[in-house]
């Protein structure tokens, strides 16, 4: 109850001056401003609370999490107050983005990449084992990220990227050292996947219409990447939104294309006797267990949630968990529909991408017209998968060559980013053409690159950020992830180099596959 003739506007503007006077420390009124608050119901002493909010606008220059803001250019702002902001922030990770905008791209991100490339292990390893660890690890592992980011967003810092998160929550050689080379690793390995399976389905398509065809896999693979050279071209990461909406309409026309012929299949009498037994001896199981497992890190892996979240227009609390509850919720119905049927309707012979199945010796076991469909929203989901997961290595490439004081389409901009990006689709086109084996490599980069950066990281991150107890069940389930991670890890890279070893004979340049 507020006292008779006590103006709590004016008791509240003497009390900011006396907080910003004395430069009380903002951790001490965030421990204490609860108590302080519990002390003082019913008087006319002001909520520190409110003191506490307005000491940290005006003394760090942004917003809290759970407050609105009125200019709309206050993403751009908050990456000046920063002290590394740099032209890759300041460009490519504009935040600019929606709630909306976060859903479309959290779904190409997450439940596209798992649909259109995410069928590899399951020839190897129980597809119901598969796809309830996986999604139950993959979601708890990405809302971790999501309450550490949100966290330090309230505090007052946004993290933009990973390697940022791993520099201020581990140190500064964490970031650059190890996280930094991994997460470009992983992602621009997941640049050169999506381009390889992109000439396949080119192929696949030219095949079917032209069976006596001598066009060579290359080169569908430079056909496709001259597409991606375009895409590349986009200034940032928001910019993808209305390509990431296509795509995500296109792969739920996909997964109802896919499991509605893997389930006519599986009913006519046109397809591959069902077989649900593991091949090869107890050696070969095993190791080729482990190696579905690095396949499987690959196929959930999701190494750029901090990048994503970096589009958000603030406030950003609650607005990634929502985008990601929304992507598991279209994840459970794409991606489950489609590896149960695929697995249901061809056993263990079920190829990496269940649209080589539809096709037996040449033969197409479904309408023609069906394939060429399918194909097609294969190569779309494709080409925007992998330009969502170009854009870590734009930034770095942003960072290193953009000048931040410039404006974004300025010549001293523009031209080195037309260049440096060319480069990058260039190099990485070469290495899909040149090695369409690089499923086998892929498995290696999942046990060195997603495992660490998806399984391990997240968890520790966050036992460093909220530090709780060692009694506390959290903190136990926590150090159980990261180190049987780590020793799943080591296994799964042993077994991705004897396959690689196992397979070298078969290995050759430019193949045509």
């Amino acid at each position: 109850m507020q006292r008779k003739g006590v103006s709590y506007s004016s008791k509240y503007q003497k009390a900011c001056i006396k907080v910003t006077s004395l430069k009380i420390d903002a951790a001490f009124l965030q421990n204490h401003c609860e108590v302080l608050c519990a002390i003082c119901r019913g008087c006319s002493i002001f909520c520190f609370r409110s003191i506490y909010s307005l000491f940290r606008r005006e003394s760090m220059g942004t917003l809290l999490a759970d407050e609105k803001s009125e200019n709309p250019n206050n993403g751009v702002e908050q990456l000046h107050h920063q002290n590394d902001a740099d032209a890759g922030a300041l460009f490519v990770l504009k935040s600019k983005a929606f709630h909306l905008h976060n859903k479309f791209n959290s779904n190409v991100n997450t439940t596209v990449e798992k649909n259109v490339i995410g069928e590899k292990s399951r020839s190897v390893i129980s597809w119901f084992h598969r796809l309830d660890l996986g999604a139950d690890l993959d979601e708890e592992k990405a809302v971790g990220n999501c309450v550490v980011l949100e966290h330090h967003a309230q505090m007052g810092k946004r993290q933009l990227r990973f390697r940022d998160m791993a520099s201020d929550i581990l140190g500064p050689r964490w970031g650059r050292y190890f996280v930094g080379p991994i997460q470009f690793a992983v992602c621009y390995g997941a640049v050169v996947a999506c381009t390889l399976l992109g000439g396949q389905c080119m192929k696949a398509i030219y095949l079917l219409s032209n069976p006596n065809g001598t066009m060579k896999l290359y080169e569908f693979v430079i056909i496709f990447g001259c597409f991606m050279l375009i895409l590349a071209q986009i200034p940032s990461f928001h910019s993808l939104r209305h390509i990431n909406l296509v795509s995500l309409i296109l792969c739920l026309a996909y997964s109802a294309a896919a499991t509605a012929g893997s389930i006519y299949i599986g009913e006519s009498s046109k397809g591959p006797e069902k077989d649900y037994s593991l091949k090869g001896d107890t050696e070969n199981r095993l190791f080729g267990m482990f190696n579905a497992i690095a396949i499987i890190a690959t196929t959930y892996g999701n190494g750029i949630i901090p990048e994503i979240q970096a589009t958000l227009a603030p406030p950003v609390k609650g607005k990634m968990f929502k985008g990601l509850c929304i992507c598991y919720l279209v994840l459970i119905v794409t991606f489950f529909s489609v590896s149960v049927s695929g697995y249901w309707a061809f056993g263990n012979e079920s190829e990496g991408l269940i649209l080589s199945n539809f096709v037996d010796n040449g033969r197409p076991l479904v309408p023609k017209w069906f394939i060429y469909m399918t194909n097609i929203f294969t190569i779309a989901q494709l080409s925007a998968v992998g330009v969502v997961y170009l854009q870590p290595t734009n930034e770095v490439l942003e960072q290193t060559f953009g000048d931040p004081k410039s404006p974004e389409f300025s010549n001293r901009n523009v031209i080195p980013r037309v260049i440096s990006r060319s480069l990058a689709i260039t190099i990485a086109t070469t290495i899909a053409a040149m090695l369409p084996f690089f499923g086998d490599i892929n498995s290696l980069i999942g046990a060195f690159g997603f495992i660490p950066l998806d399984f391990i990281l997240p968890v520790i991150f966050y036992n460093f950020t909220f530090k709780p107890s060692k009694r506390s069940p959290i903190f136990w389930l926590n150090v159980t992830i990261a180190v049987a991670f780590s020793a799943l890890g080591a296994i799964a890279a042993v077994a991705a180099v004897r396959q690689i070893v196992l397979d070298a004979k078969n290995y050759r340049l430019f193949a045509n596959v």
